[in-house]
């Protein structure tokens, strides 16, 4: 295994410390992990239940805490003719372990952090993060410090409360908060749970393209679509998906779709410029509030990847994913938060030029239940007494 600059291409030996390319900077620095792919023997051996750790050829840790088999494994859940796509697959992380994606690169985290001696684990958060490593991470020896802002939903803050981590809300935007836990996290010499400056955290994200192609019985879909905020989720996907065809164990790859909002697109505008790439700072408005990001910090790797592999960048406005939330429940029974059911808006958007026999795959990436204010807020339920109820719905 080694780690390679996705802009000046210099490889280097990991080591305790090493998170960006110390010559390219945190930024444009971002390292990708590459392993002897042609020693890694491609059997179609793995399970459609499994943990993420059965993929550990394609994984930088070893399995160390009491939760790893509890992590990935999530479902694969199968519909005809839905959303005018005739073979539909939802890949629905909701159901994992803190009820998010973020527990696939989390769980790597602890291990790394455990594997080379640390003592303490930061990162910053919208909340899905957070409350992934503060659950994970409860039963180990490890401190837990979360930074997140002071708008973060009421559910994510719950679960980080109950985990017992030490939780520091921040008046300032997702991107302020994540500047200062890196000065904080870094000067203390704490571990960093960042995905998008430490590249070991993609490694355990991109287990959910492994897992796609294998409860799907090695048929891959036409499209894979997936939220984008930082950009690693997306990169993960695309990762993991050429990984599995690098080892012979598919022979192609899905079209990876990207959906952005459009009150927080800066991802999509700096791969719409082209390369070479530039990151740029905006200020984000977005319901979707796991991906409401001004400042990815993926970003490039993301772009190159997404260049690389064929990939595309779309957007869509809150009301498409407000009413995405409520089309994927009434419709599949999966409840999303906003920033999962993303996907669904973006298939909605492109359903004129997707074929109708086409495979698609909707990457659900939260739970509804972790972020219910987008609903609540715009419901409009009529309460009634008791009295008036009965006259209503009574037999008269």
């Amino acid at each position: 295994m080694i780690l390679k600059c996705v802009t000046c291409q210099k490889e280097f030996e990991p080591h305790k410390g090493l998170y960006t390319c110390p010559v390219c900077g945190p930024l444009y620095g971002t390292l990708e992990v590459l392993y002897d792919y042609d020693q890694i023997q491609a059997e179609r051996k793995y399970s459609k239940t499994g943990s993420l750790f059965q993929f550990s050829d394609l994984l930088p840790v070893t399995s160390k805490t009491r939760l790893d088999d509890f992590v990935g494994g999530t479902p694969l859940i199968k519909f005809k003719d839905t959303f005018g796509v005739e073979d539909l697959l939802i890949k629905f992380d909701g159901m994992s372990f803190s009820g998010s994606y973020k527990d696939r690169a989390s769980i790597i985290a602890i291990n790394k952090a455990i594997e080379e001696g640390y003592d303490h684990i930061f990162c910053a958060s919208t909340g899905n993060a957070g409350s992934s490593l503060a659950l994970l991470n409860a039963h180990t020896h490890l401190e837990t410090s979360i930074f997140v802002p002071s708008t973060i939903p009421k559910g994510k803050l719950a679960q980080l409360k109950a985990a017992g981590a030490h939780v520091h809300l921040i008046d300032a935007s997702y991107d302020t908060v994540f500047d200062l836990s890196l000065e904080i996290g870094l000067e203390n010499g704490w571990y960093s749970r960042h995905s998008a400056i430490n590249p070991f955290l993609l490694e355990g994200k991109k287990t959910a393209a492994f897992e796609i192609i294998v409860q799907n019985d090695y048929r891959v879909p036409d499209y894979c679509f997936v939220g984008v905020g930082d950009g690693t989720v997306i990169s993960s996907l695309l990762k993991g998906f050429h990984e599995f065809k690098e080892i012979g164990l598919i022979d192609t790859v899905p079209r990876v779709i990207g959906v952005q909002a459009e009150g927080a697109n800066a991802l999509k505008k700096v791969f719409d410029n082209g390369p070479p790439y530039t990151a740029i700072d905006e200020v984000a408005n977005t319901v979707a509030d796991s991906i409401s990001v001004g400042h990815p910090r993926d970003v490039i790797k993301a772009c190159i990847y997404l260049e690389r592999y064929e990939g595309k960048m779309i957007q869509v406005s809150d009301d498409a994913i407000l009413e995405a939330i409520y089309l994927l429940a009434s419709r599949t029974g999966v409840f999303a938060e906003p920033a999962g059911a993303i996907s669904l808006a973006g298939l909605l958007k492109m359903k004129q030029v997707i074929k109708k026999e086409a495979s698609v795959c909707l990457v659900i990436t939260g739970n509804g239940l972790k972020d219910t204010d987008a609903i609540l807020t715009n419901s409009d339920e009529e309460i009634l007494s008791i009295g008036d109820f009965k006259e209503r719905y009574g037999k008269s």
